[in-house]
Order: C-alpha cells, then structure tokens, then sequence
C-alpha cells in the first residue's frame, strides 16, 4: 500500500472519536500478511494510532490488539495485560501483570521444547473460545514506539499474548492453531470450562491438548 494511501487511511480511522471498530473474522485483512512499518507513518501519527488503539483495546476489553485488527495492514499490535485472575490460575497459566506495551516489526521463536494448552479467544472473532498449544517460552524481537530494539524472552501467559498478537500480524487466526473439537462458546468456556486447565474440556469434548506437560 503506497504511503500516500496508508496515511489517507490512519487519517480517516482517526476521524472519529471513541474507541476504534474492531474487524471481525472475514475481512481479507485478518488474512493477509502486514507490512513493516518502516517509518510509513510521521511521528504523530503514529503517537495518535497507538493511543486509539490502547484505548480501543482496554474498552473491547482485551490484552492486546493487532493493527488488522482495526483495518491497518501494518506490523503493529499493543498489549497490557493486568492479570485479574486468581492465584491457583495465575500459578497454572503463568499469568503475571504485563504493562502497556508497543511492538512494531515484531517476530518471535520458541525459547525451549516446552507447550501449554489453553483455552483462547480473540476480539475478532467475538463470543468463542477454543483451546491452542503453544509455545511456554518465546524470544521476542521487536521495537518500541521510540524506535528502541526489544530482545526479550516472555514465559506464561504473555508469551501466549506476545503470539496471539504476532501471528495476526502474519494473517493467522487463533483458530487456524486451535484444536476445532475444543471450540466452545463463551458462556461454555466461562461456565463450563473454568478450571485453571482445559483438562476437563478435554476429556468431555474428545481432543487432546497438543502438549507433552499436559497443561
């Protein structure tokens, strides 16, 4: 997308006032990979974009959030995750606080052998949960909204964010690594499937977790 048009379009998406729209699975978007920023957008446009989709993310409510995932075909997500969660899950899932942060170009790779399996969702996909093994441990390469190189090693939950988030950035959906037999709506996952572990979801619905640890 030449600069011109990308601009055009940060430009209109800013237009309005609230929290951005959020795309929902279908949109070609989702399924395309994104472009490196490389210094497309001016400062203060990229200052606005990610305040707007900082606060489109916290009203969704969500943990992070993908440029596709507000119509941009750019390799940009935020994430901030204030791991409200019990301590049994925050021990089992690895659920710690996660400040507000910004990942521009980022990659990741598996940081050891180690997978969990858990229950995810997705704001572009509204209303259904699914189970996905993935990596424990990645290293992330990225940079900051500043320009400063990040070589970070996330374990637990926000490794899960830190891939959920990247792969929307390669046009991959949480359900393209989901197991399908697992796919559950949210009132099931909230009611149903509670437990720190989908372990019980597992054996109820016939689909293995995906995973050597059996988490």
């Amino acid at each position: 997308m030449p600069s011109s048009s990308l601009t055009d379009l940060v430009d209109e998406l800013l237009a309005g006032s609230g929290p951005l729209p959020i795309v929902s699975a279908g949109a070609p978007v989702l399924r395309r990979p994104t472009e490196p920023l490389d210094g497309r957008l001016d400062g203060r446009r990229l200052d606005r974009l990610i305040e707007a989709m900082r606060e489109t993310m916290r009203a969704a409510p969500g943990v992070g959030l993908a440029a596709p995932q507000v119509g941009l075909p750019l390799r940009l997500a935020v994430i901030e995750d204030a791991a409200e969660v019990s301590e049994e899950i925050r021990q089992v899932r690895g659920r710690v606080p996660q400040p507000f942060r910004v990942l521009i170009d980022p990659s990741y790779e598996p940081a050891g052998s180690g997978r969990a399996a858990f229950f995810e969702g997705c704001l572009s996909v509204p209303g259904w949960g699914a189970v996905v093994a993935r990596h424990e441990s990645v290293r992330l390469r990225a940079l900051d909204e500043r320009g400063r190189t990040v070589d970070e090693v996330f374990t637990g939950w926000p490794a899960r964010i830190v891939q959920h988030e990247t792969d929307h950035l390669d046009g991959v959906l949480y359900l393209d690594r989901a197991e399908l037999r697992s796919l559950s709506s949210r009132e099931a996952v909230s009611g149903l499937w509670a437990q720190p572990t989908p372990a019980a979801a597992a054996e109820a619905l016939g689909f293995e977790l995906g995973t050597d640890s059996g988490a």
